[in-house]
């Protein structure tokens, strides 16, 4: 299937053209052109694509016979294939992404009781999407893409306001707490099995702060594990979110004070080693200040890092207390290279606090943690009352970024829904058996895809028709920094999605990152006045239409006929067209209901599309565990005009053939 006229602006020219060649007598011109292609996951679709056309000028028929030459010459079938097909100029695409649905195993067990809350443990499903690219509709003709797509416009991340929630905030220690009963004790005090601190209770119960990025911003977190495991665990919520921050809003000399972040190469058995050394590598070794990151002092770790909050004004009282921590774990400080200073490498040691369920070992851990995190965010003041007080070095990284990076999305996101959503998920099965209401949702990977596919960015309008919670709402505003509008018929997830609003800004201004314009309506998509008027300027529109039933599709197709040029519909069942399935071993494939305009065809709406099927993964929906394909089905009118005077023409020759014949 062709794609749209309007191509996508492509960042870097992977290809180039080689010179003409000549042969002395020929008339002949040979010229190839070489598509460099990243390796995919299907070997077969990671072969680089070549074009081989010959150019024949007014001359003998030894021009063809050496064109004849070249073609029996090419042993690569894509070359081969090339010769047979229509030329086709290749045009970037961008990728794309969705958001989640009710997640597998938490949509039943939620259901059985409300005293539970969903984890939301979403898996990533691959992405080969970036390795692809549309054809232009130079031809209506089944092309495979294969150039790499544009890379995400730059845009600015970051807010000048601070992390502050405010009023109406939901904590995970207010989630934890309101779902006591669906909780156990994790953590215990090896060296007193008769400490119960760490044992649920009402109001006196284990907990430990996160300190977060922007100013003022920080966290509580009940020190307890779900009873059901598909449950919201807040002691991995914790972790994870600690984690992204290091690797995201830390340089590399900053990181090194923290220690080494897990990887799969660390074996359970190394975080229970009595010493916690810390293996080898190629992080540089903890400064003794923040301020002096190239210090090669041989002092201890303890020490050094004591000395960082000495002149600290700002420094919260936990952060304050938290500086004997500091020093009591100073024992536990390793060596990376006999000649390295002593470290302690914080990371590490909370991961064994948690392997052996130490918990005492684990709030120890984290108020130093905390105390790095708070010293970072208020920098000692300048001696001089005259110079500009220091800014919070997290918040600076966030000025460096072009894009938010997705794993800080991921993260966003994921908080989120655990706190907004999770709570009700149970709410969001009260639909009518096969009807158009049945819901569903798209994961974030998934919804990432969608955005790199249809090339979505800031300054452009993003609509989600049926949009549930608003999960793939805020994610692309979040991603893109687009104005994005979703509208639910259902009023309890869009009662739901309001609320995930309020706290998905929050989280926002913790995180200290900038998302686009977004708002949410609850009403009849196609009743909704609202929606008419977008549906004229919008650049994408999403429809989950999985389950729609067929006058609801057909209303849709009536409806997307104000879209604009160059304008795409994703939906997951195809709208514009047959259908039928064209996406193979992770291959996209434009295709068209039909390669050229006919008397059945003619008036018919799809073809005013051009649409293109794509692969989505295990995992990337809610409602199964499998695969399956979405269509990117864009305003193609110029390609329709164009393909209409081909018709009118080919109709015209046509007549005038029959009549001088008679």
């Amino acid at each position: 299937m062709s794609s749209s006229s309007t191509p996508l602006a492509s960042s870097s020219d992977h290809s180039f053209f080689s010179k003409s060649k000549y042969t002395s007598g020929s008339s002949t011109v040979v010229t190839t052109r070489v598509v460099a292609v990243p390796r995919s996951p299907d070997p077969r679709a990671g072969a680089p694509a070549i074009k081989v056309t010959a150019q024949p000028t007014p001359s003998s028929s030894k021009s063809s016979r050496e064109a004849d030459v070249v073609k029996r010459k090419s042993d690569d079938a894509v070359v081969r294939a090339a010769h047979k097909r229509r030329r086709v100029s290749p045009e970037n695409s961008a990728g794309g992404g969705a958001r989640e649905a009710l997640p597998r195993a938490r949509a039943s067990s939620a259901t059985s009781s409300r005293t539970s809350s969903s984890s939301r443990q979403t898996s990533v499903a691959p992405s080969p999407l970036s390795n692809e690219l549309l054809s232009s509709p130079s031809t209506r003709a089944t092309s495979v893409a294969s150039v790499a797509p544009p890379s995400i416009a730059a845009r600015k991340c970051w807010i000048d306001d601070d992390g502050k929630p405010g009023p109406g905030f939901l904590s995970s220690e207010s989630i934890v707490r309101d779902l006591m009963k669906g909780y156990k004790a994790y953590f215990s005090n090896p060296n007193d099995p008769d400490d119960r601190s760490f044992d649920p209770h009402p109001t006196d119960y284990p907990y430990a702060c996160l300190e977060y990025p922007n100013t003022g911003a920080s966290e509580r977190f009940i020190l307890l594990a779900p009873k059901d495991k598909d449950h919201y665990n807040p002691i991995m919520c914790l972790e994870s979110s600690l984690h992204t921050m290091i690797e995201h809003y830390l340089t590399p000399a900053q990181r090194a004070l923290f220690g080494t972040l897990p990887s799969k190469e660390f074996a359970d058995e190394d975080l229970l080693e009595s010493n916690c050394s810390s293996p080898t590598s190629s992080t540089p070794s903890p400064p003794s200040s923040i301020s002096s990151p190239s210090s090669d002092s041989s002092a201890s770790s303890s020490s050094s890092q004591c000395s960082l909050f000495s002149l600290s004004s700002e420094s919260s009282a936990t952060s304050i207390s938290s500086l004997s921590s500091i020093c009591a774990l100073s024992s536990l400080a390793t060596r990376r290279t006999p000649s390295s200073p002593p470290t302690v490498d914080y990371l590490r040691l909370l991961q064994r606090a948690i392997h052996k369920r130490d918990g005492p070992l684990f709030l120890k851990v984290m108020d130093a943690i905390n105390a790095l995190l708070s010293t970072l965010k208020y920098p000692p003041l300048p001696a001089d009352l005259f110079e500009p007080t220091p800014a919070n070095e997290l918040r600076g990284i966030v000025r460096s970024w072009k894009r938010i990076p997705s794993a800080v999305v991921q993260r966003i996101v994921d908080e989120t829904y655990q706190r907004a959503v999770g709570p009700h998920v149970h709410k969001l099965t009260r639909y009518e058996a096969f009807s158009s209401e049945v819901y569903g949702e798209l994961m974030p990977p998934f919804v990432s895809d969608i955005v790199r596919a249809t090339g979505l960015r800031e300054g452009m309008l993003f609509l989600d028709l049926g949009a549930g919670v608003g999960n793939v709402v805020l994610q692309a505003a979040l991603e893109t920094g687009c104005r994005a509008y979703g509208v639910e018929i259902m009023p309890e997830p869009a009662k739901i999605a309001r609320s995930q609003l309020e706290q998905f800004r929050m989280r926002c201004r913790m995180w200290g990152v900038r998302m686009g314009e977004v708002e949410l309506e609850e009403g009849d998509m196609l009743a909704s006045q609202k929606v008419d008027k977008l549906v004229k300027e919008a650049d994408v529109v999403l429809v989950n239409n999985k389950v729609f039933l067929e006058p609801l599709n057909e209303a849709l197709r009536q409806k997307f006929l104000d879209l604009k040029e160059g304008a795409i519909v994703v939906s997951l069942k195809c709208l514009m067209g047959s259908g039928r399935s064209t996406a193979r071993n992770g291959i996209s494939r434009e295709r068209s209901a039909s390669p050229a305009l006919k008397e059945r065809n003619l008036d018919d709406i799809s073809e005013i599309f051009t649409v293109t099927s794509r692969p989505y993964y295990p995992g990337s929906v809610s409602w199964g565990g499998g695969g399956g394909e979405y269509f990117l089905q864009r305003m193609n009118r110029e390609d329709y005009a164009r393909r209409l005077r081909q018709f009118e023409s080919a109709r015209g020759g046509l007549m005038r053939s029959t009549r001088s014949r008679r």
